[in-house]
C-alpha cells in the first residue's frame, strides 16, 4: 500500500475534519455539489503481481521516466525522445520503414488507425477470425463502410497458408487482417509466407502484434508485412496509452492514393507522419501528445534493446514451456493443444471441471496478490489466461502462480454435479 494511504488510515479524524470544513465552506458559496469525500483522501494503490493478459507490472526505471518533469510537446528534447522511440520501434519490429511511430492511444487505437487509414468506403477487407481481435477488427471495418469478408477458424486454432490463399482467391480483398498473438485464445499465428502470398494477390497484409511483440519472433521486412502495430502495456512493460505502428512503403503509397481523407483527423497518418518527423518536412503541431507516456515508452523500448530481442524471445519461450509443464503436471488441460501454436506471452488453460473461473481468479487476487484472468470473447467462461510478459516473464513468477493455483484448487468450492 502506498505510504500516503497508510498515513491516511491512521488519521481518519483529520480527513473527516477536512471534509467537514469543505462542506461548511459551501454553505456560503454558490456551489450545490459537495467536494467528493473520496477525493479528499489520499490515493491508495495495492501491490499486485499482474500475470493476466495485460497490463503487466511496470519496472522502477520506466515508472521513474513517467514521473519526470513535463516538457512541451514541441520542445527539442521531446522531439529527440520521439526520434529515439522511432528507432526503438524499427528495432522491435525489425523494419527500416520510415513511417514508424507511436500513436497517442492504446492497442485498440492502433487497430482503428490502421484500418481507417488503409480502407475507404466500399473497399474489401478479409478478416481472419479465430478470437476476439479479429471480431473487433471486423466491427471497426464495418463502421468504416468497408465490405467485410470473414475467414473463420475455431478458437485455439491458427490459419494455414492454404486457408489464407483460399480466402484471397474467393474475396479479392484490398487488405488482409490477421492477429499474430491472439490473447483471447492463446494462439500464436505463423506469419511465414503470408506477406508474399498477399502481394501475389494484390493485397496488403495488416498484422496485430499487441500480445506478441517482444515475446515471439516477428520480422516485418523479411515477412513482407505492410502494416504492423502493437501496444505498450505488455512485453514493453510501459503503462497503457501508447501504440507503436509501422507502415511499409507499399502501404504508404496506398495512403497517398486515397480518394478521400481518413475519417479521423486525430489518427490521420499523413498528419502524424509529419509530427513524428517521418516525411522529411519541418514538424508541425498536430495534437498535444502524452509526453510522459512517451518517456515511459522510450524506456520500455530501451530495456528491450539492452536485453536483446533474441534473448527476450528465448526467455518468453522457456518460461512459457515451464509454465505449461507445471500446469499439465497439476492435471490441468491446456486450451491450445499444439505446442508450436502456443503464444509465449499468454497461456490459456481450461477451467477445471466443477470449478468457477471467478472463484479461482478471486482467490489468487485476495490470498496471493496475483492477477490472472478468465477468458474473453469466444473463450469467456472456458479458460484461465496467464500472462508472462517482459519483466514478469521469470522462473520465480512461474513457480509463484503455479503454487497459487494449487492452493486455489484445494480451497475453492467445487461442484460435484
Amino acid at each position: 500500500m502506498l505510504a500516503a494511504a497508510q498515513a491516511a488510515s491512521t488519521t481518519p479524524a483529520l480527513w473527516a475534519q477536512l471534509l467537514g470544513t469543505a462542506r461548511r465552506a459551501m454553505a456560503t458559496s454558490l456551489l450545490r455539489v459537495c467536494p467528493p469525500g473520496e477525493l479528499l483522501r489520499p490515493l491508495a494503490v495495492p501491490e499486485r503481481l499482474l500475470l493476466g493478459p495485460g497490463p503487466s507490472n511496470v519496472p522502477r526505471r520506466i515508472r521513474a521516466a513517467g514521473a519526470a518533469q513535463l516538457l512541451g510537446h514541441m520542445h527539442p528534447e521531446v522531439l529527440q525522445v520521439m526520434d529515439e522511440i522511432k528507432a526503438g520501434i524499427q528495432y522491435a519490429f525489425q523494419t527500416r520503414n520510415r513511417l514508424s511511430l507511436a500513436l497517442s492511444g492504446s492497442g485498440h487505437c492502433a487497430m482503428e488507425a490502421a484500418l481507417l487509414n488503409l480502407l475507404e468506403r466500399g473497399d474489401t477487407v478479409l478478416v481472419a477470425i479465430n478470437g476476439i481481435w479479429g471480431q473487433r477488427a471486423a466491427e471497426i471495418a464495418r463502421r468504416l463502410g468497408a465490405n467485410v469478408c470473414e475467414l473463420l477458424k475455431p478458437p485455439g486454432q491458427y490459419f494455414t497458408p492454404q486457408d489464407i490463399e483460399q480466402g484471397l482467391v474467393q474475396h479479392n480483398p484490398l487488405v488482409l487482417f490477421i492477429t499474430h498473438g491472439e490473447s483471447s485464445t492463446g494462439v500464436l499465428q505463423p506469419l511465414e509466407g503470408l506477406g508474399e502470398l498477399c502481394h501475389r494477390h494484390g493485397c496488403l497484409l495488416l498484422v496485430d502484434a499487441v500480445a506478441s511483440l517482444g515475446g515471439a519472433p516477428i520480422f516485418m521486412d523479411q515477412q513482407e508485412i505492410d502494416v504492423l502495430y502493437s501496444g505498450s502495456q505488455k512485453v514493453l512493460n510501459a503503462p497503457p496509452g501508447t501504440a507503436p505502428i509501422s507502415f511499409s512503403e507499399r502501404a504508404r503509397e496506398k495512403l497517398l492514393r486515397r480518394k478521400t481523407k481518413p475519417p479521423s483527423y486525430y489518427l490521420d497518418m499523413s498528419c502524424l507522419a509529419n509530427y513524428w518527423g517521418c516525411d522529411g518536412e519541418p514538424r508541425r503541431y498536430h495534437h498535444t501528445a502524452p509526453i510522459n507516456s512517451f518517456f515511459s515508452l522510450r524506456e520500455g523500448l530501451a530495456l528491450l534493446a539492452e536485453r536483446g530481442l533474441e534473448s527476450s524471445w528465448e526467455r518468453h519461450r522457456a518460461n512459457c514451456s515451464l509454465l505449461c509443464q507445471g500446469l499439465l503436471g497439476m492435471g490441468l488441460e491446456l486450451f491450445v493443444e499444439e505446442e508450436k501454436a502456443r503464444l509465449p506471452t499468454i497461456t490459456t488453460v481450461r477451467v477445471p471441471e466443477g470449478y468457477s473461473w471467478k472463484d479461482i481468479t478471486a482467490f489468487l487476487m485476495d490470498k496471493h496478490g496475483v492477477e490472472i484472468a478468465g477468458g474473453l470473447g469466444p473463450t469467456a467462461g472456458k479458460v484461465l489466461r496467464i500472462g508472462l510478459m517482459g519483466c514478469n516473464s521469470t522462473r520465480d513468477n512461474v513457480e509463484r502462480v503455479l503454487g497459487a493455483l494449487r492452493d486455489a484448487l484445494q480451497c475453492c468450492p467445487r461442484s460435484r454435479l
